[in-house]
């Protein structure tokens, strides 16, 4: 069931959520965060069908921040729907007129799920500091996601220069399978690891990101090379015994290669929007490895645009 409220305010919103809890016996008693959405009219429809989906395993008040004219008079358009329809949680569509958009932190406050921490994510182009942003300061973690901005790495790179404890980006989630793999390689003796490679379509950060996570955890030089993608091709790590090789070519399944055992395919299918933002709703605490790496690529990145 969906309820439509044209023209409402945050106290009728919060009443109809309270009726509707009452109509089915709890409901927001069972939920574990409140997730807020900041997105717009062309993505909010996947935006929060990812967020849903996430919610299947974190159940959410999932409220979508979705700014509309901004020359109009102040008003909200809300769009509730209860839970069953949207998951075990509650979706809320706020669609702010007006000046109401230059205050989304006011509009979302009131709706926020008492006693339960707050994930800011914003699905497209996200703020150059959360932590500094109107919603962003409600938020204990805040995710971004660099790969929807005009220059995705320089993107990526101005929230690394303000990084704060909960911020993270989707760019480094979708690693977590490259990052499993490579790792797991490195559980039977393969002697030093001297150099790496990771190879990725240009202006792609997660292959950044990669890249400067084998060169922090490894203490190597861990070069960056350009392919025609899709996203991350290929990782190799040359070792004194031999090389050890993931290359991904379809963006579905990879080929692991080791100079002391047969060559094998592997799953390693591009991950989703839900199933990457599912993964950084299990934690709310700070992302200290990505914290760590995402400091070393911005290093890297620095001394690189240095002049000789």
């Amino acid at each position: 069931m969906t309820l439509y409220l044209p023209r409402t305010t945050t106290s009728e919103i919060t009443e109809a959520l309270t009726a509707e809890r009452h109509s089915i016996g709890g409901g927001a008693l069972n939920m574990v965060l409140t997730l807020i959405v900041v997105t717009d009219e062309a993505d909010h429809y996947d935006a929060v069908r990812a967020a849903t989906e996430a919610g299947r395993e974190h159940p959410s008040r999932i409220l979508a921040l979705i700014r509309r004219d901004p020359q109009a008079e102040p008003y909200i358009d809300a769009e509730i729907r209860r839970p069953g329809t949207s998951g075990p949680g509650e979706a809320v569509l706020l669609r702010l007129y007006g000046a109401l958009g230059e205050h989304p932190g006011s509009v979302v406050t009131p709706l926020l799920v008492p006693d339960t921490p707050v994930v800011a994510w914003w699905p497209g182009t996200g703020p150059e500091h959360p932590a500094a942003d109107p919603v962003g300061r409600l938020a204990h973690r805040r995710i971004t996601d660099a790969l929807r901005a005009a220059d995705p790495v320089a993107d990526l790179l101005g929230r690394i220069r303000n990084y704060e404890p909960g911020d993270t980006d989707l760019t480094w989630t979708r690693l977590t399978p490259w990052r499993s793999l490579l790792a797991s390689t490195m559980d039977q003796p393969c002697g030093w690891v001297e150099s790496a490679e990771v190879a990725g379509e240009d202006h792609y950060p997660s292959a950044d990101l990669l890249a400067a996570w084998l060169s922090e955890q490894l203490d190597v030089q861990a070069e960056r090379i350009l392919s025609n993608g899709p996203g991350i091709t290929g990782a190799r790590l040359i070792t004194e015994e031999g090389d050890i090789s993931l290359q991904r070519k379809d963006g579905r399944v990879a080929t692991l290669s080791r100079f002391d055992q047969p060559t094998q395919s592997v799953a390693l299918a591009r991950r989703r929007a839900a199933e990457s933002l599912a993964e950084e709703l299990r934690r709310l605490d700070a992302d200290e490895m990505y914290e760590r790496t995402a400091k070393h690529m911005a290093r890297k990145l620095d001394r690189a645009e240095e002049p000789v």
